[in-house]
Formats: structure tokens, C-alpha cells, sequence
């Protein structure tokens, strides 16, 4: 998977690189990789460089928008396919993504990227073969790796989201020396994909679905049965739930989730914003 190089800005970035050259400063600090790193470009009396490369100065940025060079501009990182989807900075640095405004992680009280080693350590990786099913952004996949999974398989259905993780640091690469071959990701539908993986193939699955209104069949009874198939007794399954209408209609989708879990060969409980559940011993 190619992967951009950057820069990326956001508006607070692009208002230090216009202040410093209003200001006649010959250089300026900033991160223009999210939060990752520190570097620094020279201003210019028409251009600012940055690694070696000339960009022109940015104008006109927006809040809660993510730029990217595209070669003649910095352009917003976001594609319409459908639906509008957007890589959206927060105040972690860790980006999370909308779908048609919609956000897809939590940002609000905690990072991404902190989020998901919350939740992958309910899991404990370590040494283990991990199917991921929903990659998202790829936190999940990322967090395994640091924490020591042999093995991640992870399923993206959107062909933006795996554009977003192109131009997303945070996002892992599978080509990377970090990754060492670890990670597999594949464009596919997981919920179509999972009938083909060998049975009792995965030590742990986490389960990060959209909500249950865009991609019900990702909450069946037939989809459980078959994590059921591919995980081995004993191997554990985070599914993120969310509380979606719980307010307006009072609908408790983590509960409704847990007793089918339980009838389709775990023992599940309710666990951070979903159901943690473990693999029945036949």
C-alpha cells in the first residue's frame, strides 16, 4: 500500500507557517505529520519548504479539516463515493473519520489510538493470530502489533477509508520494518469474506462494525456463528456496540448483542462501550 509522504496540515499548522512569514522568520517548527513528529521548514519570500520540497503558502483551511498536497494545492482530506468521508483532526493528534458527518471513534473524552489499546488489551495479543474485521483506520491492527500479535487480518470494505489510511501516519503500513510482515490487510467484505477462513484459525477477533443501522448483517446471528467457527475455544472477541438510540428509542444494543453471543457458543459480558466475550470449549 503506498503511502503519502506529506505534509499534512491543519489550520492551526497553516496559521504558524503564515504568522512566521509575516513575521520574517527564516524557519519554522511545527508537526506536519499529526502529532507524530517535530520538524522544520524554511520560509520563503514565496514558498515554504519542507524536506526538501517547495509547497505554496496554504489559504483558506478550515477547522476540523486535514490537508494534503495534491500536487498543485493543499486539498482536504476527504472523498465522495455515496457518502462523505473525512479524516478530521482532534486535539490528540491521533486523527478519527466521519462518514457524512458521523464520527466513526471516540475523540471526545480520550485519544483514538488510547481507545484502542483499551480495547485491544481485553484481548491480550500477545503471541496470538488476530482477525480484525472492520479495520477502519487500522488502531486496532496497530495496537496488536505493538502488543506483540504473530498474526492480524484485517477487512476494509471502503475504498476511502483504505485511501484515508494512505495519507494517515498513524494509520499502520503492512510494507513497513514496524509490521514486519505481520499485518494483512484486505480490501473485502468481511461479512461475505469470513465463510472462506479456515475454522479455529484466530486466537482473539476484535469487531469494530459501523452502526447497526448502516450494516445490520455484521450483528446477525449468522455472522456470529461464524467468528464462533474461525475462533478457537477459549479465544476471546471484543465487539464494539456503542449505545446507538438508547435516548431516543431505548434500544440497548451492547445487551441485545451479548444474548446472542450467548447463543451462538459465547460467554459473553458487558465490557468499556461493548461486549467482551469468550469462546465456548466444545
Amino acid at each position: 500500500m503506498p503511502r503519502c509522504p506529506g505534509p499534512l496540515l491543519t489550520r492551526e499548522v497553516a496559521d504558524a507557517l503564515l504568522a512566521a512569514h509575516a513575521s520574517g522568520a527564516a524557519r519554522v517548527v511545527r508537526s506536519f505529520d499529526l502529532g507524530r513528529t517535530q520538524s522544520e521548514a524554511t520560509i520563503e519570500s514565496d514558498h515554504w519548504q519542507w524536506r526538501g520540497t517547495r509547497f505554496p503558502w496554504p489559504e483558506g483551511l478550515k477547522d476540523r479539516t486535514i490537508y494534503w498536497f495534491d500536487g498543485e494545492s493543499f486539498a482536504p482530506l476527504q472523498r465522495y463515493a455515496g457518502s462523505l468521508i473525512k479524516l478530521v483532526p482532534t486535539e490528540w493528534g491521533t486523527p478519527t473519520f466521519e462518514i457524512d458527518g458521523i464520527k466513526m471513534l471516540v475523540s471526545a473524552q480520550i485519544a483514538p489510538m488510547a481507545d484502542a489499546q483499551r480495547k485491544v488489551a481485553l484481548v491480550q495479543p500477545r503471541g496470538k493470530q488476530i482477525l480484525d474485521t472492520c479495520g477502519g483506520l487500522g488502531y486496532f491492527a496497530a495496537r496488536c502489533l505493538a502488543e506483540g500479535a504473530t498474526r492480524v487480518l484485517s477487512f476494509e470494505k471502503n475504498a476511502s477509508v483504505l485511501w484515508l489510511r494512505e495519507h494517515n501516519p498513524w494509520s499502520p503500513d503492512p510494507d513497513s520494518a514496524e509490521a514486519g510482515g505481520r499485518l494483512q490487510l484486505v480490501h473485502g467484505d468481511v461479512a461475505e469474506a469470513i465463510r472462506t477462513l479456515p475454522e479455529q484459525s484466530f486466537d482473539a477477533v476484535l469487531h469494530d462494525p459501523p452502526r447497526f443501522g448502516i450494516a445490520g448483517e455484521l450483528y446477525a446471528r449468522v455472522f456470529y456463528d461464524q467468528l464462533a467457527r474461525v475462533l478457537r475455544p477459549g479465544g476471546r472477541l471484543f465487539h464494539y456496540t456503542g449505545a446507538p438510540n438508547r435516548k431516543t428509542s431505548g434500544r440497548d444494543v451492547p445487551t441485545e448483542v451479548a444474548k446472542r453471543l450467548g447463543k451462538t457458543g459465547f460467554a459473553p459480558e458487558l465490557a468499556l462501550d461493548g461486549v467482551y466475550a469468550v469462546r465456548l470449549r466444545q
